[in-house]
């Protein structure tokens, strides 16, 4: 890489940092190819990315977002998972590391403020974002169903009371 490839790396990891509310550090030592791939496939269908960054290069990209406390754990061979939904990308690594050992979460930071291991995993314990829409929605629309019922149960009956005069009087 030179150094305008560099530049053009931090700037778009900058970029990047600067668009998203969460971030999750990783070690991924010891994973295949076909591994990786299936994690980004997983993170992508979640709506999230992981990606493995070049620890002094992504320093320098953390610098000036809210990310910047992230700095200390990048040593070794690590990976960032990022994701605008604040609960995506944890679900996904959490749920991939407790069937992968290799994938080891180092920890992250939703927004700025610092999460640890058991932070990472207990935010991938929370519903998603859709999910909570899904919920809201069901909420929402469960009295109007009720209701709805409620109206027309009347109306029925009244039709059953009408059929059975209708059939005692033809008989």
């Amino acid at each position: 890489m030179d150094r305008t490839q560099k530049a053009d790396w931090v700037g778009s990891l900058h970029g990047t940092l600067g668009d998203v509310g969460l971030v999750i550090v990783t070690h991924y030592k010891g994973l295949t190819v076909a591994e990786m791939t299936a994690l980004r496939v997983k993170m992508r269908a979640a709506g999230a990315s992981f990606k493995v960054t070049k620890n002094r290069l992504t320093k320098l990209a953390l610098a000036g977002t809210e990310f910047e406390n992230l700095a200390d754990l990048f040593v070794g061979p690590t990976a960032i998972a990022v994701s605008r939904d604040p609960v995506a990308a944890a679900k996904v690594a959490a749920e991939f590391s407790k069937a992968n050992e290799k994938l080891v979460i180092l920890g992250g930071s939703l927004g700025n403020k610092r999460l640890d291991v058991d932070g990472v995993k207990a935010l991938a314990t929370l519903p998603s974002l859709d999910e909570l829409r899904g919920r809201l929605i069901g909420m929402i629309s469960t009295p109007a169903t009720r209701i709805a019922g409620v109206l027309q149960a009347p109306a029925g009956q009244l039709a059953r009371v009408l059929r059975a005069k209708a059939d005692k009087d033809a008989a």
